[in-house]
């Protein structure tokens, strides 16, 4: 199925269905290996078996869209890794997610299997050049659950919180703690924290008196950058991690680590990685 969009005089296709490497059979195979590597939620998987990768790719790296692997889309960013996506989202629905506030919109392929599997998603992005497009592949997917915002994520989005779930797509040295305000009591974080040489992935739960915090597994992703960019410095400060902020003005965290993580060395993510 093509869609056509018209951005100012030049008139786009994004084909939905793919061929060849972007085939449905294609896709069935990446199902497949997510399945084996635990993926065990059927509506996650469900969701990225029908969702076309390949549209959030440029035309020349579509044909990979269906690998496993974090792929490059602009500015010193990749579209993450499928098993990432799937294991994030597989998180945020084991919680309420109603009204979910994602940090790093990308290329907007989590955004999507979100906005399918969630009633409400904002998505903040520092990154301009990333919006345009993001909205234009959301809505040939036919989703009008979503909203995209060009903000600091480090800020996250007060007016329209408190949030159910909040998934962030980059990482911090500390987990910002306006983020964690942000959060509904009974509300869960998924975010992935640490610097260039370690990441855990961390789901942080909002309790009445606290936040309790599990590792989940180990990844590596960019590190959340302050500030936004209309996309021409974001090359340069692509490796420059934010540390000013603390977990001051909130509750301790009592943090607790999954008793069987997955290996660092069969789960080591580019340093890159991405939505």
């Amino acid at each position: 199925m093509l869609i056509f969009l018209k951005r100012g005089l030049k008139v786009q296709s994004i084909d939905l269905a793919g061929v060849g490497m972007t085939s449905q059979r294609t896709r069935e195979r990446l199902i497949q290996r997510l399945a084996d590597q635990g993926i065990t939620n059927q509506s996650v998987l469900e969701t990225i078996r029908i969702t076309p990768r390949h549209i959030f790719l440029d035309e020349a790296l579509s044909h990979r869209a269906y690998e496993d692997t974090a792929l490059p889309i602009g500015f010193s960013q990749t579209i993450s890794q499928p098993f990432v996506v799937a294991k994030m989202t597989q998180l945020v629905l084991q919680g309420a997610h109603d009204s979910v506030l994602e940090i790093g919109t990308g290329s907007g392929y989590q955004t999507a299997i979100l906005a399918k599997l969630c009633a409400s998603v904002h998505s903040l992005e520092r990154i301009s050049a990333f919006i345009p497009k993001a909205r234009e592949r959301l809505r040939a997917l036919k989703l009008s659950n979503f909203s995209l915002h060009l903000a600091d994520g480090y800020k996250g989005l007060e007016e329209s919180g408190p949030f159910d779930a909040i998934i962030c797509t980059a990482a911090p040295k500390s987990i910002p703690s306006e983020l964690m305000n942000q959060l509904k009591i009974g509300g869960r974080m998924i975010i992935p924290v640490g610097d260039s040489v370690q990441q855990q992935l961390k789901v942080i739960e909002r309790k009445e008196e606290e936040f309790q915090s599990n590792v989940e597994d180990y990844v590596m992703f960019v590190p959340l950058q302050e500030g936004c960019t209309q996309g021409a410095s974001a090359k340069s400060d692509a490796h420059t991690c934010c540390s000013s902020h603390s977990l001051a003005c909130v509750p301790s965290i009592k943090t607790q680590t999954n008793p069987n993580p997955l290996a660092t060395d069969s789960r080591c993510h580019p340093p890159n990685e991405r939505r």
